[in-house]
């Protein structure tokens, strides 16, 4: 439960900088008349939702099995993650885009040039320092020597995911919004602004479909890691009452819940309260080495 109070933390630092950063940024729309700093404000603003989506779904999610919800409800963070792509890509990829190109296609000129900057740097070191340096320092810590991508791909947790692409995207935004506002000024085009903010519009949907494409296959039911699948194998064959395992069948329900189904054929002539102990002592092996087993389900093949 470490991994999800720390996200949880990660979360709430990310919504405190984006709601401070989306004020920030649409006073320096409304003084400058810049779309590239109106698109960075509704993606700010578009980030400041999702986090209340994680928030709501990890709260949600720690909720216990009841009489409707029989294995819990660890699976509505996975279901309020896909709802922040949703949110991201129409809150902010599609306004920022289509707000760009009309400014392109109409362009204005801007001012106060120093305003612009000044919020984009304080802005950027906001999502920096508040955001991202500490998302990116829990990535890195959870995942070890494996390579970056790989990481991602393997992790069952959307809140850490969620807030290192969202700041990651951010902090890219304002690079983007601030070489299309010095663009324009340089070349007295305020078409760039446009361009900036079209482009900062694209940036948000594939950060959108990224994260969907993540969250899928916990929805659908992702089952546990290879390396957690043969530590639950090594751990019931090792039990000498055990003679095989035929299927093994496990599914995330959450970050740090996995059911696990087991098929296992016993040695014959084992009576019938050492067969009870054994499995007993099965699921306790299973939990041992895989302490997210939350609930384990032990089927007998053969107990002649």
């Amino acid at each position: 439960m470490a991994g999800s109070s720390e996200s949880r933390t990660l979360v709430v630092l990310a919504l405190i900088a984006n709601i401070l950063i989306a004020i920030m940024k649409f006073v320096a729309a409304a003084i400058t008349g810049s779309a590239a700093m109106l698109a960075e404000g509704f993606h700010s603003t578009a980030d400041s939702g999702n986090q209340l989506f994680l928030l709501r779904g990890a709260a949600v999610s720690r909720y216990g099995p009841n009489v409707r919800y029989q294995f819990g409800r660890g699976k509505e963070l996975y279901f309020w993650s896909l709802m922040v792509a949703v949110f991201l890509f129409v809150g902010g990829a599609v306004v920022s885009f289509f707000e760009g190109y009309e400014r392109f296609r109409h362009p204005e000129e801007t001012s106060h040039l120093a305003w612009s900057l000044g919020v984009l740097a304080a802005a950027g070191v906001f999502e920096i320092v508040i955001a991202f340096w500490p998302a990116l320092k829990e990535f890195n810590h959870r995942r070890g020597s494996r390579n970056a991508w790989r990481a991602i791909r393997e992790s069952k947790d959307p809140a850490l995911m969620v807030v290192l692409f969202e700041d990651a995207a951010a902090v890219a935004g304002v690079m983007i919004a601030a070489f299309g506002i010095l663009m324009g000024e340089w070349t007295e085009n305020p078409r760039w602004d446009g361009a900036a903010s079209m482009a900062i519009g694209v940036l948000l949907a594939l950060v959108a479909f990224l994260v969907a494409y993540e969250v899928k296959s916990m929805l659908v039911g992702e089952s546990a890691s290879r390396q957690v699948r043969s530590q639950i194998r090594a751990a019931v064959l090792s039990h000498p009452n055990v003679e095989s395992i035929g299927r093994l069948l496990t599914m995330h329900m959450g970050p740090t819940d996995i059911v696990v189904n087991l098929d296992v054929d016993f040695q014959d002539g084992l009576s019938a309260n050492q067969v009870e102990s054994t499995i007993d002592e099965v699921e306790a092996a299973v939990r041992e080495v895989a302490p997210q087993a939350t609930q384990i389900f032990v089927e007998l093949e053969s107990a002649r």
